[in-house]
Order: C-alpha cells, then sequence, then structure tokens
C-alpha cells in the first residue's frame, strides 16, 4: 500500500521543472571538479563545497529538526552520509582517473540501479524482462567507453568503477530521500540535516587523513568561484530542488531526466576541457542510452496517463 501525500498537478509540474534544472546544473559541475583536481584533492573539493551548502542550508532554515520517530534520525543520517559525502567522493576520485564525459554517461546509468534498489527495498517496482536488456546494453557501452581511449584491451577502468559504485549508492540515496518525504518533514530542513551528517562524516575523516584544504588556495580565482558553484549552487540549491522532485514526481520518474545528463556533459567537456570524443566511445555512449530507453520503454507506455501533468 502507497502512504505517498497526494500531489497536487501545479506541484507535479513545478517537480519536474525542478528535477530537470537540477541535472542540467548537475551536469556541468564534473567540469569545475575536473579543473579543482588540478589543486586539490578530492576530500578537500568535496570538504569545502559541503561547508558552503551547509551554511546556505542553516541561513535559509535555522529551525531545530524535530524527529517524528527514533528511527528518522537514522534515515536522515544514512542519506546524509550516502547522498552527500560517499557519493561525491567516489565521484571526485573517479573524476581523477577517468574524463569529465566518461563520468557523465556512466552516471546516466543510475535509473538502473534506483529501480533495483526500490524494487528491493520499497517494493514498488517490478523488474521485467526489458530492464535485464537494456542493462546488459548499457554496461556493455560502458565498457566500450572505458577502453576507449587505449590501443589495447588492459585492464584499466579504475574511473569508471569507482563512478558506478558511486551510482550504487546514490540509489540508495533516492531512496532513503524517498522514505524521508512520506513522513512530512519540510523539504529544506530534511536537506539541511542530511548535509549537516555528511560534513560531520567529512571533518571525521579529514582529521583522520590530515587532507585539510589550503584555504588561501581555496580563496583564489578562478578555484573560489568553482567552489561557490559546487557549494552553493550544485549542492545546496540542487539538493533541494531534488528532494522537492522527489516529493513530488517520485524517484523513478525524477531519474528519467538524468537520460540528459550525459549529452550535457559531452558537449561542456569538449568545449571547455578539451576532450576528445573518439568513434569507440561515441558508439559506447550511444549503446549506453539506448539500453536505458529499452528499459524504461514499456514501463513509460503503461504509466503514460500518471506521468502527464
Amino acid at each position: 500500500m502507497d502512504n505517498s501525500p497526494v500531489v497536487l498537478p501545479r506541484t507535479r509540474v513545478l517537480g519536474h521543472l525542478a528535477i530537470l534544472t537540477v541535472v542540467v546544473i548537475w551536469a556541468t559541475t564534473y567540469i569545475s571538479t575536473k579543473i579543482l583536481l588540478d589543486a586539490f584533492t578530492p576530500m578537500q573539493i568535496l570538504l569545502v563545497r559541503t561547508i558552503l551548502g551547509c551554511l546556505f542550508l542553516f541561513l535559509c532554515n535555522p529551525k531545530k529538526m524535530v524527529y517524528k520517530q527514533k528511527v528518522d534520525r537514522l534515515i536522515l543520517a544514512s542519506s546524509g552520509l550516502c547522498g552527500v559525502f560517499l557519493y561525491y567522493y567516489l565521484e571526485n576520485t573517479a573524476l581523477v582517473y577517468s574524463s569529465a564525459s566518461n563520468v557523465g554517461v556512466i552516471v546516466a546509468t543510475a535509473p538502473f540501479f534506483i529501480l533495483l534498489v526500490v524494487h528491493f527495498i520499497l517494493k514498488e517496482e517490478q523488474l521485467k524482462a526489458q530492464y535485464f536488456v537494456g542493462f546488459v546494453l548499457s554496461m556493455l557501452g560502458i565498457a566500450l567507453i572505458s577502453y576507449s581511449g587505449q590501443t589495447e584491451l588492459a585492464l584499466n577502468p579504475l574511473g569508471d568503477a569507482l563512478a558506478i559504485l558511486g551510482i550504487v549508492v546514490w540509489a540508495f540515496y533516492t531512496t532513503l530521500t524517498r522514505v524521508v518525504s512520506r513522513r512530512g518533514y519540510p523539504t529544506l530542513l530534511a536537506t539541511r540535516t542530511m548535509f549537516f551528517y555528511a560534513l560531520f562524516g567529512m571533518v571525521v575523516a579529514n582529521l583522520l587523513f590530515g587532507d585539510l584544504p589550503d584555504i588561501n588556495l581555496v580563496i583564489q580565482p578562478p578555484y573560489l568561484y568553482h567552489f561557490l558553484f559546487l557549494g552553493l549552487i550544485a549542492s545546496a540549491l540542487c539538493f533541494v530542488l531534488w528532494n522537492f522532485g522527489l516529493k513530488s514526481i517520485g524517484a523513478v520518474k525524477s531519474s528519467f531526466y538524468l537520460y540528459l545528463s550525459p549529452v550535457i556533459t559531452i558537449v561542456f567537456s569538449v568545449i571547455i576541457l578539451g576532450e576528445i570524443i573518439t568513434p569507440t566511445s561515441a558508439i559506447g555512449t550511444a549503446l549506453t542510452l539506448s539500453g536505458l530507453l529499452v528499459s524504461e520503454y514499456k514501463r513509460n507506455r503503461k504509466k503514460a496517463l500518471e506521468i502527464k501533468v
């Protein structure tokens, strides 16, 4: 039985717009992160952007979180650690070993893993035959992307493997956030709480590994501009919009918009970073996106009336 709150048509429209805005912004974050990796470690980048995000969210809503049930604290803490800490750490580290365009394409496979986690945890989605066909196509595409820059098939897909692991973590975050939204917590307050727990985990990790960033370098342009973009817009604002979208249109429909992400990322990677898209990489990208479309085709037809707003 679905205990989701009733969502008005106007709210659904806003939910779709919110998710679309987030996907466009997130598709460009790989560029900023790739630039920052020239001077900072993945953990340092993550710490600075999360501090900025926490400050922004606290200023927007300084109210104290009051938990309705004791287990809700654990759910919110787990959401923050998965979606804000672990996912972005894995993504940042993946960008050290792989190109921004590769990571952008791999992130687009999120619907597969979200559907899988939703199926087993929330018991809401069925895994049909086309899901597995699409999954195989997309994994084949990712394999081609991983090897596209090499003269021979030598095993060296560390960055792409980290990106896939990050997407698995993101699937758990998306599912946990859906649970939080059903408890009726305000989106902004819930997001701020997630950021707090994520920041707590990052501070502990940074102190343990002695990986604190150089503040004098952080405030130097152009690094400062990229940190502000990642911390205030791509983190704080986008997480609020994403969580609102999840609450309005659901986890699976929200993930559909990630299909646009690799195209946007590839365009900006070529223009700004000068990355070269090889024929093998292009074929891999096409296979990955084709797999996503195949996996969702019949479900989209069945739910056409539900998706219309």
